[in-house]
């Protein structure tokens, strides 16, 4: 309890009839930095190992989708006049299927990238948090992707697809759910990497993007990260960058 209300900016609000504490704040970072720099380790990977640079792209982005749109302006008139009535869980569920037509809005942007670095001879990853994204790209590249998301769960089909990628000529194009194949695996194969949608977590994203970017790679890799502006995505990626932060500042990274 102390150590969230001291460093995570904790605050009580009410749900219905239930109080929650919310403690997914930051506060007195470089305190807690000092504190836990005697028993933190911190070695990047930039200084083990002999690789190339990474380079984070962002494009932006005008989404036009009347869908989306009403979808949001029904989500805004429930939250303001059923304030404290809905559950998390349905807000929750209201906004996943936002950021879902989101992502699927995204793919001919996705696919303008894709077809260019395989018009260059070039391998491509492509990573989404919707198994709906997934099946939409399987279906346009059929001849020369594989795929990997959770709904895969043979370790050695996941091997496959991974060795397909790595050592068939044939398939330029991995498609991976962000958390399923976005860590433990290799894919050097590749210097390219784009991200159709966001996630909250920052670590996952840095996991996926290293996929290509580890011990093997002896190119640049370029990450690509499409972001509708006029959307909730661009909230969804200012809290990214704001987790980003509070982390290097506690890991001393911002020093």
């Amino acid at each position: 309890a102390g150590y969230v209300k001291r460093y995570c900016k904790d605050y009580q609000f009410k749900n219905g009839d239930r109080k929650i504490w919310n403690t997914k704040g930051a506060s007195n970072l470089d305190e807690l930095r000092e504190r836990t720099k005697p028993f933190v380790l911190r070695r990047l990977k930039s200084e083990i190992l002999d690789l190339s640079e990474k380079i984070i792209t962002p494009i932006y982005l005008e989404l036009e989708n009347r869908y989306y749109d009403e979808e949001m302006a029904e989500f805004i008139e429930i939250a303001k006049e059923n304030v404290g009535d809905e559950t998390i869980s349905v807000s929750i569920t209201r906004l996943t299927k936002a950021r879902q037509i989101i992502a699927t809005e995204k793919i001919p942007y996705t696919c303008e990238l894709i077809d260019k670095y395989v018009d260059e001879g070039k391998k491509v990853i492509v990573f989404t948090n919707f198994s709906i994204v997934v099946d939409m790209l399987k279906e346009k590249y059929k001849n020369n992707s594989v795929v990997l998301d959770g709904r895969i769960s043979s370790k050695a089909k996941r091997q496959e697809a991974v060795d397909r990628f790595q050592e068939d000529d044939k398939i330029k194009i991995f498609i991976g759910n962000m958390e399923a194949a976005g860590v433990g695996i290799t894919l050097t194969a590749s210097e390219v990497v784009i991200m159709n949608d966001l996630c909250f977590v920052p670590a996952l994203h840095a996991q996926a993007e290293d996929r290509a970017y580890r011990k093997g790679q002896k190119n640049n890799v370029i990450v690509y990260y499409p972001i509708f502006v006029n959307t909730i995505e661009i909230i969804v990626n200012n809290i990214i960058q704001k987790k980003k932060r509070n982390i290097d500042t506690v890991m001393g990274d911002d020093i």
